[in-house]
C-alpha cells in the first residue's frame, strides 16, 4: 500500500490505482462481522431475495419466504446499540396487500427509492409506493414467477422482464402499465432474467431447460443468441442442442460492463461468457452445490482488480477470482441453504440471506476491528461518566 501511496504522491501512476489496490485488499478480507448486525424482521420467514438501491446506496430490500417484506437502513445507526442497521418499515405477511406467499425477487426501481417491485410463487408482480406502502400497480400471471428484473441503464423503456412458470418471458412496460411484449424460446421454465449493464435493449435468460439465451428486444425474429457450453463441438452426435449446462439454470449475472455474464447451473457449475461472441471462456471455478429449483442471487464486485465473483454454495458463500476461477475465500455463517447476496459497492461490504432466516454482515477485517474498538471505547466512557456521577458531591447549602 506504501508503493502506492507514494507512486500517487510522485504523479508516476494513475491516482485510481491506489483507490483500486485498497477495496481489492479489503474485498479479500471480507469475514462475518462479530460487532455488526442487521436488526432481525419477523416480517420475511426465510430470506429469498436482496436488493440495495442504486441512488445512494442506502436501503436494503428484503423478501421472505412467508410473503414478508422489509426494509434496512444502511447508513442511520441510532440509539444506543450504533453496530446495528435498524429496520425502517415492514410489510407483514398478513397485510392485506401483501403477497400470499413466498417472495422469490425484490427490485429497487432504479432511479427513485419511491418505488421497488416484488413478485412471487403467488403469481403476483407488485409495484409498490415505498411512502405509503401501497401497491401502486400489481399484474396477475398464469404461473409461479420466478425472476423478475428492470434495467439498471434504461433510458428510452421502463421495461420489467418477467421469467415464470411457462417457457415464455413478458415484458411489461412500467409506463403505460400493461404489458408490452412476449419472448419465445425457452422450453421450459425460466428460472432467471437479467437485463444487460452496458445495452439496456439486452436481455439474458436462464432455464429448466439448461439453456442461456439473449434476448435484443427491439428484434421480433426471437434470441440473437443460444450458449453454448461446448462453443459449437457438439458433445455427442446424438445430442446437437445448445445447452449452456447439464442442469437448470437459475443464476444470471452481468459483470459492471456488461462484457461478461455469469452463470450458474444445477450441475453445480458456475460459468463465464463472452456477451459479444457468445463463447464460454472456459474457466474453471470447480464443483458448487446448486439443486435449487428457484432462482438464485449471485453478485460481482466492481471497482477493483481482479473483479471477484460471490455465489452460494449449500450454507456457505464462494469468493472466486472471475478471470482465473481460483478460489479466493469461503465465508461461512449460515447454518441452511444461502439463497441470495448482494455486495455494497462504496463500503465493500457484504450481504447474504437464507433458510435460517438470517440476514448476515460481512465486513473487511479490518473495519470490525475498527468497530470493536469504538464500542469498547463508548463502554470505557460510560463506565468512567457512572464512577463519575457515583462519586459526585450533593451537598447543598441550602436551608432544609
Amino acid at each position: 500500500m506504501l508503493k502506492f501511496l507514494t507512486s500517487r504522491e510522485s504523479g508516476s501512476s494513475d491516482p485510481s490505482l491506489l483507490r483500486r489496490a485498497e477495496v481489492t485488499r479489503r474485498i479479500y478480507s471480507l469475514e462475518l462481522s462479530k460487532h455488526r448486525d442487521i436488526e432481525k424482521s419477523n416480517a420475511l420467514g426465510v430470506v429469498n431475495a436482496l436488493d440495495i438501491d442504486s441512488i445512494e446506496n442506502r436501503y436494503l430490500l428484503s423478501g421472505g419466504g412467508n410473503g414478508g417484506i422489509a426494509i434496512h437502513d444502511l447508513e442511520d445507526l441510532p440509539g444506543e446499540d450504533k453496530l446495528r442497521y435498524r429496520q425502517i418499515c415492514h410489510i407483514p405477511n398478513s397485510s392485506i396487500n401483501a403477497h400470499k406467499r413466498s417472495v422469490e425477487t425484490v427490485q429497487w426501481y432504479p432511479l427513485d427509492t419511491g418505488l421497488f417491485t416484488t413478485s412471487g410463487t403467488d403469481k403476483e408482480l407488485k409495484v409498490w409506493d415505498t411512502n405509503k406502502l401501497l401497491p401502486a400497480d400489481s399484474y396477475s400471471f398464469e404461473g409461479i414467477i420466478y425472476s423478475h428484473h428492470m434495467s439498471p441503464v434504461s433510458t428510452k423503456h421502463s421495461l420489467i422482464a418477467v421469467g415464470c412458470e411457462k417457457s415464455t418471458i413478458k415484458l411489461i412496460d412500467l409506463r403505460a402499465g400493461s404489458y408490452s411484449q412476449m419472448l419465445k424460446g425457452h422450453k421450459s421454465a425460466v428460472l432467471c432474467v437479467k437485463w444487460s449493464t452496458r445495452d439496456e435493449f439486452i436481455l439474458a435468460s436462464g432455464s429448466s431447460d439448461n439453456g442461456v439465451l439473449l434476448w435484443d428486444i427491439r428484434k421480433a425474429k426471437g434470441s440473437i443468441m443460444s450458449l453454448d457450453q461446448h462453443n459449437g463441438e457438439a458433445a455427442s452426435a446424438h445430442n446437437k442442442v445448445k445447452t449452456a449446462h447439464n442442469g437448470r439454470v437459475n443464476g444470471l449475472c452481468f459483470t459492471d460492463d456488461g462484457l461478461h455474464l455469469v452463470t450458474f447451473g444445477t450441475d453445480n457449475r458456475l460459468r463465464l461468457w463472452n456477451t459479444n461472441t457468445g463463447k464460454n471462456s472456459l474457466v474453471n471455478y470447480g464443483s458448487i452445490s446448486n439443486d435449487g429449483r428457484k432462482s438464485l442471487g449471485i453478485s460481482v464486485t466492481t471497482g477493483n482488480c481482479p473483479d471477484v465473483i460471490m455465489v452460494p454454495d449449500d450454507s456457505n458463500l464462494m469468493l472466486f477470482n472471475l478471470h482465473e476461477g481460483t478460489r479466493i475465500k469461503i465465508l461461512r455463517g449460515h447454518y441452511n441453504q444461502v439463497n441470495c447476496c448482494v455486495y455494497h459497492c462504496d463500503k465493500q461490504e457484504l450481504y447474504s440471506g437464507g433458510n435460517d432466516r438470517n440476514i448476515l454482515v460481512w465486513l473487511p477485517s479490518t473495519d470490525d476491528v475498527y468497530e470493536n474498538c469504538i464500542k469498547i471505547n463508548s463502554k470505557e466512557k460510560s463506565n468512567f461518566t457512572s464512577r463519575i456521577a457515583a462519586t459526585t458531591d450533593t451537598w447543598s447549602d441550602e436551608d432544609d
